[in-house]
């Protein structure tokens, strides 16, 4: 199973830096004239060369925008763009951008500064995961990794399926025009989801070292009911992990069933398959699982209430503890729907919610792999 990588360069950032223009923002002409050598692209080759010979597929736009790069550096690469104009503007990014958050790919690494930074949030806001590999003047955005080289060492573990949490980060920019002309003006432009180095059980611990398992389920309950709105019809699955959050809002729970929640109000207890499609036919559906312990199964292994038909028009949150995801000792998830177009589709990295705002990437297998 490869692991998809998007991968989006502003081949101009940081253009500014070296020529004292302060940027590269509406510069960059200015800046070459005067001698400015391009970096970005040097800089994400130094993150990808973490992870040559692993098996990924690089997502990119044509040319300097990712593509020659990716070629260059041995990778399977897909190209699913090409810049409207040489060199690219933020338009390109953009449009690299909304293009990927579509393509299915796992994570988008991006080269630039805060300007990169905000067209990349404004095209994907939080919907997957990115991480920026710095080369821009001014970094005082949070999605960056503090170098290429450590941008290249996340992607790696990344990769190798270790266990990652993802947070979200700032992304913020400065006024250009006030810096250079010495005041420091920074602006918030929102948030994106980004790999964190991973240490475990850095929230929640007892004295020995493990998680309080109490504590941690009412820590998930927490992230999931902040984040439910209003007229969406959730679909909680069974499960110990799961009734935690039904516990939490207040409602009557089937341990072994599907149970449906709308505007906080438990509208259907322990469905069918034929229910659930019913009462929840052309409305907006988030289905509520986790994994069976031991065996790593999301879908198929008692919630076969969730039909091929209601998962391809719903959204997952998939919810575990640390400790539960730990004891697979790296085996993926597994899907099991009865179909194998379906099963396909669901495969590769998924997030797992382990905690309040507090997620990891973890595999689900191929069906060939299960």
């Amino acid at each position: 199973m490869s692991f998809r990588l998007g991968l989006i360069i502003n081949p101009l950032a940081g253009l500014g830096g070296s020529v004292a223009l302060k940027g590269s923002d509406d510069v960059a002409a200015r800046a070459l004239e005067l001698g400015a050598v391009p970096r970005a692209i040097e800089r994400t080759r130094i993150a990808l060369m973490a992870v040559q010979g692993m098996e990924i597929e690089i997502l990119t736009w044509e040319g300097d925008m990712g593509a020659d790069l990716a070629r260059e550096l041995g990778f399977v690469t897909r190209v699913i763009g090409t810049p409207q104009t040489d060199p690219s503007t933020a338009d390109d990014t953009l449009a690299a951008a909304r293009a990927l958050k579509q393509s299915g790919a796992d994570l988008i690494l991006f080269a630039g500064g805060d300007g990169t930074a905000r067209n990349i949030c404004e095209a994907v806001e939080d919907t997957i995961p990115v991480l920026g590999v710095p080369a821009g003047v001014k970094i005082h955005s949070g999605v960056y990794a503090i170098t290429p080289a450590a941008a290249g060492e996340l992607l790696a573990m990344l990769v190798r399926g270790e266990l990652v949490s993802l947070g979200g980060q700032e992304v913020r920019d400065l006024d250009e025009d006030a810096f250079r002309a010495g005041r420091v003006q920074a602006r918030f432009f929102g948030e994106m989801n980004v790999p964190i180095e991973h240490r475990y059980l850095q929230h929640v611990k007892n004295g020995g070292g493990q998680e309080d398992e109490q504590l941690v389920l009412d820590d998930i309950a927490a992230g999931f009911i902040e984040q439910m709105e209003a007229d969406v019809n959730y679909l909680i699955g069974s499960g110990t992990t799961v009734a935690a959050i039904m516990d939490a809002l207040g409602l009557e729970n089937t341990l072994l069933g599907v149970d449906l929640v709308r505007n906080g109000e438990l509208l259907a207890s322990d469905c069918s398959a034929r229910e659930l499609e019913r009462l929840t036919a052309d409305q907006p559906v988030q289905i509520v699982i986790t994994l069976i312990g031991g065996q790593g199964h999301i879908i198929g292994r008692g919630n076969q209430q969730l039909s091929p038909e209601l998962l391809r028009r719903a959204s997952l949150y998939v919810v575990a503890t640390k400790t539960k995801l730990n004891a697979l000792d790296g085996r993926p998830l597994i899907v099991d729907s009865g179909d194998p177009e379906l099963d396909a589709s669901l495969a590769g990295l998924v997030q797992v919610h382990t905690g309040y705002r507090d997620a990891v990437l973890y595999p689900v297998a191929e069906p060939a792999n299960q």
